[in-house]
């Protein structure tokens, strides 16, 4: 059994179990006896949820909404399954991954197309599609009532056109998928904490990603609740650190892409200047540290590489 840890009030949240521990987070929202769930994992972190619940005194037929705040198969790769165990519940989702929700074919062959077949099986198994009329689309400042607890859909582009926020105004607590960065629990020191953007493909956008960020920090969050991983307090520290690293991982995208050795120079550029980070919050153990990132800038290199494939297609279209 996975643990369970409360954050807020209502607001509990459990290891997906994707990859690794403590990579991949899922949130449940109680309100009265019902329960919202934000991000679903894959299909084998439903284990995980029903555990969680019955922990509670809970059981699927609770679950009234399922939120992933993207597509990306980490995110939304149990949703289907989840929606055939769940029959009260709905699934809220970007108007921009509605249709992928519905038709999960070209997140497959996506997917498929990164990993190989045999991997992606492995990972995430049978991606179920969900009956359209069980799923809402919310826009930028849907306001879901949960309940009578307000629960705000804020679009966040920049790690990808199909995410959203949820601002919880009861906790004040700011759900934020991919979009304030990835922050492990395992480097945090005592006073500080290490966070660092997602670039990973295909639609990574820096200047719309800086502007999602300082969108969110509008609200000024007692919490931000990232995807990988757990809850964090945003300072203004933290946040520059991160909107810093934005701007450093495009700066290596742009000098290094078109090199025959790019992904090879962006990895090791990346990887040195994440150590330096750390170093400067001092964490020490450089080996853990780098075994612990490596998936992380394999990915962000892919999805800087694309970008600026792509900035080249378009200028020359």
């Amino acid at each position: 059994m996975n643990s369970i840890s409360n954050i807020a009030a209502g607001v509990s949240v459990i290891d997906s179990g994707y990859i690794s521990q403590d990579f991949a987070a899922i949130y449940l929202i109680r309100q009265g006896g019902d329960i919202a769930i934000i991000e679903t994992g894959t299909n084998d972190s439903v284990p995980n949820i029903q555990q969680a619940l019955e922990k509670d005194g809970l059981n699927f037929s609770n679950v009234r909404y399922i939120i992933p705040t993207h597509v990306h198969l980490d995110h939304a790769g149990g949703a289907g399954k989840l929606m055939q165990l769940c029959p009260n519940a709905q699934l809220i989702i970007h108007p921009r991954g509605a249709k992928h929700m519905a038709d999960p074919s070209k997140l497959i062959a996506g997917a498929m197309a990164v990993y190989g077949t045999e991997k992606f099986n492995q990972l995430y198994g049978d991606i179920v599609p969900i009956e359209t009329s069980r799923i809402i689309e919310a826009d930028d400042n849907f306001v879901l009532n949960f309940n009578d607890r307000e629960l705000l859909f804020i679009d966040t582009p920049g790690h990808a056109r199909h995410h959203f926020c949820i601002w919880d105004k009861l906790t004040e607590s700011m759900f934020t998928g991919d979009t304030f960065g990835l922050s492990y629990r395992e480097f945090d020191t005592a006073d500080e904490v290490f966070i660092f953007p997602s670039t990973s493909p295909v639609q990574f956008d820096p200047e719309e990603l800086i502007k999602s960020i300082t969108k969110l920090m509008e609200y000024n969050p007692k919490r931000t609740c990232l995807t990988h991983f757990s809850a964090l307090k945003p300072t203004k520290k933290t946040t520059e650190q991160l909107i810093n690293g934005v701007k450093f991982f495009t700066k290596l995208g742009r000098k290094y892409t078109g090199r025959s050795n790019a992904e090879a120079l962006i990895q090791n550029e990346m990887m040195n200047y994440l150590l330096m980070q750390l170093q400067g919050i001092g964490f020490k153990d450089q080996d853990f540290a780098r075994q612990r990132l490596q998936k992380d800038v394999e990915i962000n290199t892919q999805g800087l590489i694309h970008w600026q494939q792509k900035f080249a297609s378009d200028q020359h279209k």
